[in-house]
């Protein structure tokens, strides 16, 4: 490492970290164009539901493929940075490198809690309230468990091998 005072990017963000918030945040999109396909919604709408957290629902489905693209930006983000804050919480608890598919699961289920009844709820796309129980709840709880926190888990524990 050079001694300029900056950490190198590898050091910051591991590859093999990277690499799982790009395989976790494909798996959930799959997901999501699925199961909202079955509900006649299109991968566009999707993302720009996304990127509706910034702009607003209404500017955000006006917006067209510009909206689009930036809900899909941004969804990349955000599961880096769901990645990066596993693999920072393995480096000070490495059991949770030790078991990526449990402690991932978990991390799966608290992804989901935080995303929907905190972030979305404050973003320019939620109306200030908490959302209700939904029946598809349980099917997209065990999305973030198995397609987004072990793969967050295991990109953390191959870093930290």
């Amino acid at each position: 490492m050079a001694h300029d005072g900056f950490a190198s990017p590898q050091r910051i963000l591991p590859r093999a970290v990277a690499t799982a918030a790009l395989v976790a945040g494909s798996l959930d999109l799959l997901f999501a164009f699925g199961f909202w396909g079955m509900h006649g919604v299109g991968p566009v709408r999707i993302l720009q539901s996304i990127a509706a957290g910034w702009l607003g629902r209404a500017d955000a489905m006006a917006g067209g493929p510009a909206t689009a693209a930036l809900g899909l930006v941004s969804h990349y983000g955000i599961v880096l940075v769901m990645a990066w804050a596993y693999y920072r919480l393995a480096r000070a608890w490495p059991a949770l490198a030790r078991q990526p598919w449990l402690y991932g699961a978990l991390y799966g289920i608290v992804l989901f809690a935080v995303m929907t009844w905190v972030v979305v709820p404050l973003s320019a796309a939620g109306d200030g309230q908490l959302p209700r129980w939904q029946a598809s709840f349980p099917l997209h709880i065990a999305v973030h468990m198995l397609l987004v926190g072990v793969p967050c888990a295991l990109g953390a524990r191959r870093a930290l091998r």
